[in-house]
């Protein structure tokens, strides 16, 4: 059977009126601030006291070890909020706001897929309520005070060589990467060496995501450190003078928006952080709002549970005070396939016609990427579910054998058909993580404690959770320790830096590999997030466009409406 497009079930989806929404899961209606028909602003205000006095059970959805292609966490998301909806448990759903980079770029949008989307999709995908734009703005002020400062005197001695805030804008554009500013007359400014990165990938950005509220907001703004002077002394945007009007920029944006599945599920949309070098989950305050909103909430963490869900655990649930009770892993029989290492996978190529075909031996192969993920998950003291998410072109008894191996592990597992059915094709997950919620004892433990020394917490999530025999820092990366540690900054937890294509920091190692080394060549403070991140291996901060980018395809037709968004 062959679905319509996305845009098209998108389209065709009959959505609740927001206020009816609303009223459902325990907000106030007259408190939403409505952004057209099918958008709104939910401060945390909105909550009726009903809703306040109850607590629905804390779900992080993340995934195995993601191929090039994406293993459909975001739409697996939908259709289980739908599924436990059509078994008659209140859900709510928490997903971070797509960037329009990857729109536009090679993924296209991110608001699910086939009958399970978040809509209105094309809103989504597109703007939204301009939150992105108010981190790009407020970020960006920041960067036109550094070197406003800079040529009026330099009053605070900072060091143009030892700036290390850069400036950002939501269109991948590979030749900002690395620019000089302040050509020209005199009048133009001071002539430096500087850097754009993709706004997701902005500190604002993930402040945005931690924050608690306004106050707490306008706190970690001021902590942003944007270099160091002459002698060595952090600068922070409270000594430019910026972190008030940055503030003001971002008063609405503190706010997340609330949509609806094509089945009238109500979501909760808010910041979007990289989940390379950021934290990569969803706003704790639409955590701490959505939690009030049903008795299930679902909330996004980006790739693999090395990636997302252990900053989720180790940095967000920190910041939130919220402890969770379990954790949905996304599969895929070709995800398990590509870690048996015996296929090339290609972004928007085909997949090799042999590896359609009917092998277990395959997905035996690649099955330790798998149990390595639910041992992570087991690790911190939560519920673990595998989402089984079909596709046509997988056999039976591939899908047998997953259930097997998963079981094995010590995890619930349920196929999904989600996209194809909807919630009707999320039934069964829905019942494994009820399941699960019901029989496991949940001990969530961090990984580790806040006065523990960074070497030993970044040598904790590499031998703990991706299964390094050690770490290897390199110099610059230990004198940057010391002097975080000498600054005060000793407490933070630690957000590391590597790629999402394997546990290690070098993507070609599949599966779950055994006998390396974790190597930091860097490490950098994020301040006003509250994290210190170490750099393993070469991480791009602003992506670039395919040769064939999805935007080619996006166009309005003789109607005015938008075509070929996907």
């Amino acid at each position: 059977m062959t679905l319509p497009s996305d845009l098209d079930i998108a389209r065709a989806a009959t959505l609740k009126p927001l206020t009816e929404i609303a009223t459902e899961a325990g907000l106030v209606p007259d408190a939403i601030i409505p952004y057209g028909h099918h958008v709104a602003k939910v401060p945390d205000a909105s909550l009726s006291e009903e809703a306040k006095k109850t607590r629905g059970k804390y779900v992080v959805v993340t995934a195995v070890t993601p191929t090039p292609l994406g293993e459909g966490k975001t739409t697996t998301a939908v259709g289980l909020a739908q599924g436990l909806q059509k078994i008659g448990t209140r859900a709510t759903l928490a997903l971070r706001q797509p960037s329009m980079g990857p729109t536009f770029g090679i993924k296209g949008g991110a608001a699910g897929g086939g009958y399970s989307q978040v809509v209105p999709m094309e809103d989504l995908n597109l703007h939204l309520t301009g939150d992105f734009h108010a981190v790009t703005a407020a970020h960006n002020l920041l960067a036109a005070m550094i070197d406003n400062h800079l040529h009026h005197g330099n009053e605070l001695g900072i060091d143009p060589r030892a700036i290390s805030w850069p400036r950002v804008l939501d269109i991948n554009d590979r030749s900002l990467r690395n620019v000089v500013i302040g050509l020209g007359a005199r009048g133009d400014g001071v002539t430096r060496q500087s850097s754009f990165d993709i706004t997701s990938a902005s500190e604002v950005m993930v402040i945005l995501s931690l924050a608690s509220d306004l106050k707490d907001l306008r706190e970690r703004l001021g902590r942003i450190v944007i270099g160091y002077t002459y002698d060595g002394k952090p600068v922070t945007a409270e000594d430019l003078k910026a972190a008030g009007s940055m503030a003001v920029i971002l008063r609405q944006a503190i706010d997340p928006n609330l949509l609806q599945t094509t089945e009238n599920t109500p979501v909760l949309i808010h910041a979007g952080p990289f989940g390379n070098i950021a934290t990569g989950n969803s706003s704790v305050v639409a955590d701490r709002i959505g939690i009030h909103m049903g008795e299930v909430l679902l909330t996004e963490a980006g790739f693999g549970a090395d990636m997302g869900a252990e900053r989720f655990f180790n940095v967000k649930c920190r910041a939130s005070g919220l402890a969770p009770d379990a954790a949905v892993l996304v599969v895929t029989v070709r995800a398990l396939k590509t870690h048996s290492g015996r296929f090339k996978v290609v972004p928007g190529k085909p997949l090799p016609e042999e590896m359609l075909a009917e092998n277990v031996d395959d997905v035996r192969a690649g099955a330790a990427n798998l149990i390595k993920h639910i041992e992570i998950v087991r690790s911190f003291g939560v519920a673990p579910v595998v989402a089984l998410n079909v596709f046509p072109t997988d056999h039976d008894a591939e899908l047998a054998e997953i259930e097997r191996i998963a079981r094995e592990a010590g995890a619930e597992v349920a196929r999904s058909t989600h996209v194809a059915q909807g919630g009707e094709g999320a039934v069964e997950l829905a019942k494994a993580l009820m399941s699960a919620l019901e029989n496991f004892e949940v001990d969530f433990t961090p990984l580790y404690g806040d006065d523990e020394p960074l070497e030993t917490k970044i040598e904790k999530i590499a031998t703990e959770v991706y299964g390094a025999d050690g770490v290897d820092f390199a110099p610059a990366a230990k004198r940057e320790l010391a002097k975080f540690t000498g600054l005060g900054y000793g407490k933070l937890p630690i957000v590391m830096a590597k790629t999402h294509l394997s546990l290690s920091a070098d993507p070609k190692l599949l599966g779950a590999p055994t006998g390396w080394r974790l190597p930091v060549r860097q490490v950098r403070l994020a301040a006003g997030a509250g994290y210190i991140y170490a750099i393993c291996g070469d991480m791009r901060t602003m992506p670039g466009l395919s040769s064939h980018p999805a935007a080619e395809r996006i166009d309005l037709d003789s109607n005015g409406e938008i075509v070929g968004l996907s």
